[in-house]
């Protein structure tokens, strides 16, 4: 899960932004002037009009192994030569597909490029299988077997490491769908609570409706009996009238009987209006109760409706800080596999262009007679005993900003400074080179004292141009190519034990800080006669500001 977050990400923006990044390393390629620059754009068109335009893949595969021939780039000429061969393969030409990987092998083979030879076999042995060919099949990786045996290392430990990456990355995955599951029982359970919402508003909603009708008939229940008053007042008008037309009869009418029977009917029609009033009140106390009754329904319901919405937003809140952290753990990973400024244009633009840099240190760090050594180990001991020396190596490059982990190369460390966009002096990188030494010693005295056999490393520093870039469309990887890493590679295997030897163009630089001893010209592998100087010690505060 370390790496497959930040992996699937590039992937998916590599795909989507693979035409803009041609017409972008096409721009560069028009203006690049140094050799290795161009050898590098070429190789990476190719690679990227691979599944587009196999045509002009085989062009440019075609160029850019012309180019690496002519710089004496063997590393590269493979490459170029396995690109040659992949075109040829999209284009159906097994004879050129088979000549082109054969000259792959080759290259792969000066170069040393374990990754290569084993890619270039196993396209080799299908050609032969399915020629039906099988003892062809068996001689190309019987070769390939003696190769290794040869070199120390068989295909065994290859394909353990292998099993070891696949067993990591299926762990991963596994853990991945187990938390994408639990994701999608809480995107399924917050769907019901929202289908339970909507059903409550409908029924909300329903009620509302009810309520509504409920008002209306109580609005014309009291229209009714205001009618009915208004009779009651007419009624009580043609009593009054009544009463006058009685009083014609008084003449008639003895004085008590008058006023009997005045008093019978007053009473009558008091008591008529009285029930009238009473009946009409009963009616409006129970059509308020009726209301009072619905809007306190109606305020338990809201309520309830608020409490829900409050603690979904408070799981949603948990969510979203979820999903932050996640994305945090996402950025910091993807800063363990590429510098600061290469993972931000990743981001930002789903693709990181080459760039070139004038002034790069470059330090190679190898362990001396690893293979004797890891003889006497168990596997699971020489596994500790590296990721002992190396988690060290990386805790004191982490010690110094401007230093970047390029990549371990089986036993050899490399790291390189001034890839940044402020320019640096190589002098972090001495100090770092320095400090390895100064572990590696004590825990030499370490393994002494526990009989256990221990690591002794030579280093190199080179200080010189460079072009660096993202290569690769799966297991991509930050690296540098130009003569100066081959020149620091050479220097590292020009030096003894236990020291750190440096170019003269990095001892022009750094002199008036470290005491360095010269070596006099000392003769490199293909570079001729290099001087070369060991430092021996930064110099006193006062001697450098004096």
């Amino acid at each position: 899960m370390r790496f497959f977050l930040p992996f699937l990400f590039l992937t998916i923006s590599f795909s989507a932004y693979a035409q803009s990044s041609i017409e972008e390393l096409e721009k560069q390629l028009q203006a690049a002037t140094f050799a290795t620059e161009k050898l590098a754009l070429t190789y990476q068109l190719g690679d990227l009009y691979l599944s587009q335009s196999p045509k002009k893949a085989l062009e440019l595969g075609l160029q850019a192994n012309r180019m690496a021939i002519d710089q004496g780039n063997k590393s590269m000429a493979g490459r170029t030569a396995f690109l040659v061969a992949q075109a040829y393969e999209y284009l159906k030409d097994t004879r050129n597909q088979e000549v082109w990987l054969k000259n792959a092998l080759t290259y792969a083979k000066q170069a040393g490029d374990s990754d290569l030879i084993i890619r270039s076999v196993e396209k080799r042995s299908l050609i032969a299988v399915k020629d039906r060919n099988y003892r062809r099949a068996y001689e190309i990786n019987q070769e390939a077997f003696e190769y290794f045996s040869a070199k120390g290392t068989s295909i065994s430990e290859l394909e353990n490491r292998y099993a070891l990456q696949k067993v990591g990355l299926e762990r991963e995955k596994r853990q991945l769908e187990s938390e994408r599951n639990t994701l999608q029982e809480e995107v399924g359970r917050l769907g019901q609570e929202k289908e339970q919402l909507s059903t409550e508003k409908t029924d909300l909603e329903v009620r509302q409706e009810v309520l509504v009708k409920e008002k209306d008939k109580a609005v014309e229940e009291v229209s009714k009996k205001e009618e009915d008053l208004q009779v009651v007042s007419r009624a009580k008008d043609q009593a009054e009238a009544m009463a006058a037309f009685r009083q014609e009869e008084v003449a008639l009418l003895s004085r008590d009987t008058l006023e009997k029977r005045y008093l019978i009917e007053e009473t009558r029609a008091g008591l008529a209006e009285e029930q009238l009033k009473v009946s009409a009140r009963n009616s409006l106390i129970l059509i308020i109760a009726i209301l009072l009754v619905s809007f306190l329904g109606l305020a338990v319901l809201l309520y309830s409706r608020y409490q829900a919405k409050k603690r979904n937003a408070q799981e949603l809140k948990v969510k979203n800080e979820e999903v932050e952290k996640e994305k945090q753990r996402s950025d910091s990973l993807l800063l363990n596999i590429l510098p600061k400024s290469i993972a931000e244009e990743l981001k930002r633009n789903g693709k990181a262009g080459a760039r070139y840099f004038g002034e790069v240190s470059v330090l190679f760090t190898d362990f001396i007679n690893f293979t004797r050594i890891a003889e006497q180990l168990s596997p699971e001991e020489l596994v500790a005993e590296l990721d002992t020396c190396f988690q060290e190596f990386d805790r004191i490059i982490s010690k110094y900003p401007d230093l970047e982990k390029i990549k371990t190369i089986g036993d050899a460390y490399m790291v390189a400074s001034g890839l940044g966009d402020r320019e640096t002096l190589p002098i972090t990188i001495i100090k770092a080179a320095l400090e390895i030494q100064e572990f590696l010693s004590h825990h030499r005295e370490q393994r002494i004292k526990e009989g256990k056999p221990y690591f002794t490393a030579r280093s190199g520093i080179h200080t010189g141009p460079v072009v660096a870039g993202v290569v690769g469309m799966k297991k991509f990887a930050y690296d540098i190519w130009g003569d100066t890493v081959n020149i620091a590679s050479r220097i590292e295997s020009q030096c003894e034990p236990g020291k750190v030897n440096i170019s003269d163009s990095t001892f022009q630089i750094v002199q008036s800080v470290f005491d360095c001893e010269y070596r006099g010209k000392v003769p490199a592998k293909n570079k001729g006669e290099i001087d070369m100087y060991y430092v021996v010690a930064e110099k006193a505060r006062e001697a450098v500001e004096a």
